[in-house]
This record gives structure tokens, sequence and C-alpha cells, in this order.
């Protein structure tokens, strides 16, 4: 494998859904069934506006479709991975994510959350306190979400 910092960051979104008492989606990933969650994310394809590509991910990944957008968060947010999962993860083409985040409002009920998806991502989902989000996410993403926590509760207020 080449040097870590050759390889370039995969541009990808995320998306903080939070439901009406503004608890916060999260879920636990099929491919780690730690007991670690996130929030949605995936990646941007080629020439795909952000906006767009937000909203698909979110439907890939929970069914959720009825939405109001709140907030972009102002710049990128980006995680490196851990070497164990370098050349595992993205087929070795990258080294992390660049993502751009999204606070959305949940408009729909629990019962159109849906994790059977043409590919499941998730095998459980639930609502948790914004200020929990760095407690239960891997540690290589924990950052993201530590200074996400703040922009989330200003986007509600």
């Amino acid at each position: 494998m080449s040097d870590k910092k050759e390889l370039p960051f995969r541009l990808g979104v995320g998306v903080v859904v939070l439901n009406k008492e503004n608890k916060v989606f999260v879920g636990k990933r099929k491919d780690n069934p730690v007991n670690k969650w996130q929030m949605p994310q995936g990646g941007v394809d080629n020439g795909e506006d952000l906006v767009v590509a937000m909203k698909r991910e979110l439907d890939e990944e929970t069914g959720i479709k009825n939405i109001k957008i709140l907030k972009e968060i102002d710049g990128w947010s980006q995680y490196e991975l851990p070497n164990y999962l370098l050349g595992r993860v993205w087929k070795g083409k990258y080294r992390g994510q660049k993502q751009k985040w999204f606070v959305v409002r949940f408009l729909g009920n629990d019962n159109e959350i849906n994790l059977e998806t043409k590919n499941p991502e998730f095998i459980e989902w639930q609502w948790i306190d914004i200020d929990s989000l760095p407690g239960v996410i891997v540690d290589f993403k924990k950052e993201v979400y530590e200074r996400l926590v703040p922009k989330i509760k200003a986007s509600i207020n």
C-alpha cells in the first residue's frame, strides 16, 4: 500500500436528523455491530449536488424522506481511517472522508423509518440526546461529532 498521506479524502455528506423532541437519529452499523452508533452519512456521486446526495443517502440508509432542512453546517468536517481499516474500506482508494453536514427535522412518524433498504447499513436505530453523540461513535470519528454538537444546538435555537 502507498503512503496514507498520498491517498485522497472521499467526498461525503452527513445528516443530523432531529425528531420533534430534538433527539438525534443514530443507527448501529451492520458491519460493526459493537455498541457504537452513527448518524446517516455516505459518499457523494461524481457531479452530484450535496443536498441531493444528503437526501439520497438518508433515504438509502433509513427510508426517511419526510424532512425539512434546518441548516447546512458551515465548513467541512473530515476524519482519517485508522490504519487497520486502510485498504479494507472503499477498496483502499481513500484515507478518510471530507464531509458536508446538514441538520434536518424529521417531519414523519417513527413507523416511517425503515432499515430494510436495498443495501441495509444499519441493524437497529434509536433517538438520543445531542450531547450523547460523541460517546456513541467509533473513536476515529469522535472529533467530528464533538465539533458538530454545538453547531447542531445552534441550528435549533
